[in-house]
């Protein structure tokens, strides 16, 4: 074994002892995280995300992704240089939130109706804060009064971003059933025997639940990951709001309220490490990967930032 895996396994070896330290010290704040956590998933994520992922899984399953984008594909083909699917993944990734914009690209990729070249692109971009989530929850928990401003830099910026990143000759190969090409987009994609409509449902509603339940797991464990300063609970507040808000954005947003407004609007695009890993938890069972991913929410979010130091400053 290499010195840097030992290093690892050490480190997370600590890392889970003083948190089981925590959790038994603790055992009430311990509760209150995690129930926050359920509370959060059960109220604010089932709700929104559940219908979108069933509704999602059955239009998949029945092959009606590509008939769902005619009228609009023509136009994203002008500006992204999509294909259908594609076209579909953006529609539906802006639309619904984290993480559907991953889930869908790491369904179209499973099942082949998209490229490995296309999916990872457009995983890098669409994979946001669904508006649903931004105006019922965001937007009254921090007052925000005219909320046009904060949609434009949220959803421009990533969009922008997808425009040079889908149009940019990067010299990947695809990868479709075996066959190469050197195109963003494979040539021609499998022909799928679409289900039947109760076939599709029943299907699509055990996915979504399943993915669902991970979903909330995440939110949990990272919610009660929040012990790990307790000890330091008379550190500076600001500081500690800014790593709940990295750790899991909703309950970050919820103990911070209005006290870190520009902040909490730049990590907006990033998600948090829950989001990551939720994102990671949607494509596990294909080959795309995570880490370019995480590379490009990073440019984004300081991309987002970088507007609002320049709208704060005029």
């Amino acid at each position: 074994m290499r010195k840097i895996d030992k290093f690892y396994r050490l480190l997370f070896t600590a890392l889970a002892l003083y948190l089981i330290i925590l959790l038994l010290r603790y055992p009430a704040l311990s509760l209150e995280y995690a129930s926050t956590g359920l509370n959060l998933w059960l109220t604010k994520m089932v709700p929104v995300l559940l219908p979108f992922m069933i509704l999602s899984g059955i239009m998949i399953r029945m092959d009606l992704t590509e008939s769902f984008v005619s009228l609009l594909h023509p136009l994203f083909q002008r500006l992204f240089g999509t294909s259908k699917n594609g076209s579909y993944t953006i529609i539906m990734g802006f639309l619904c939130g984290f993480p559907m914009g991953a889930r869908i690209v790491g369904e179209l990729c499973e099942s082949g109706r998209l490229s490995h070249e296309e999916g990872s692109r457009l995983l890098y971009f669409c994979n946001n804060i669904g508006p649903i989530y931004f105006l019922s929850y965001v937007v009254p928990t921090l007052a925000i009064d005219k909320p046009l401003v904060p949609l434009l830099i949220m959803y421009g910026v990533p969009m922008l971003y997808g425009v040079m990143l889908l149009r940019a000759p990067l010299p990947h190969r695809c990868r479709l059933s075996g066959q190469e090409t050197s195109s963003v987009r494979c040539p021609s994609a499998p022909q799928h025997t679409p289900m039947p409509l109760l076939a599709a449902v029943d299907a699509s509603v055990l996915s979504g639940l399943l993915g669902i339940a991970k979903l909330g797991g995440y939110m949990v464990f990272f919610n009660l990951l929040n012990i790990v300063f307790v000890p330091f609970r008379h550190s500076n507040e600001a500081l500690l709001n800014v790593y709940r808000c990295i750790l899991e954005i909703t309950s970050g947003i919820d103990y911070s309220g209005q006290s870190l407004f520009y902040p909490i609007l730049i990590l907006l695009p990033f998600g948090g490490f829950s989001c990551i890993a939720q994102t990671y938890s949607m494509i596990r069972q294909t080959d795309l990967s995570v880490r370019p991913y995480i590379f490009h929410k990073v440019i984004q979010t300081a991309v987002t930032a970088v507007c609002y130091f320049v709208l704060y400053i005029y």
